[in-house]
């Protein structure tokens, strides 16, 4: 086998080591954030390595729903959660 068949093997067995590990570590903190936007509601569940993370990410679904255009999504995410609740899964 030619070094570059050997470095191509040891480069997926990287990747996929990667994947592996950070399924097992992804899900940390699971957060429910309900978002409220000119008269709409939209809920959204993440799970992230940690609550900040999560909340975060539940709060830019949730308003990806609810705003159009960056002005908008800023606005949206600027607000106060309407709910917001985090938990380890």
């Amino acid at each position: 086998m030619k070094w570059t068949s050997w470095l191509a093997l040891a480069a997926l067995l990287a990747v996929g080591g990667f994947v592996i590990y950070a399924g097992f570590h992804a899900g940390a903190v699971r957060c429910d954030v309900c978002m409220e936007f000119r008269g709409r509601t939209a809920c959204r569940a993440v799970e992230g390595a940690t609550e900040q993370e999560a909340r975060a990410g539940a709060t830019t679904n949730a308003c990806a729903l609810l705003a159009s255009g960056v002005t908008e999504t800023m606005a949206c995410q600027r607000a106060e959660p309407v709910s917001s609740t985090c938990r380890r899964p």
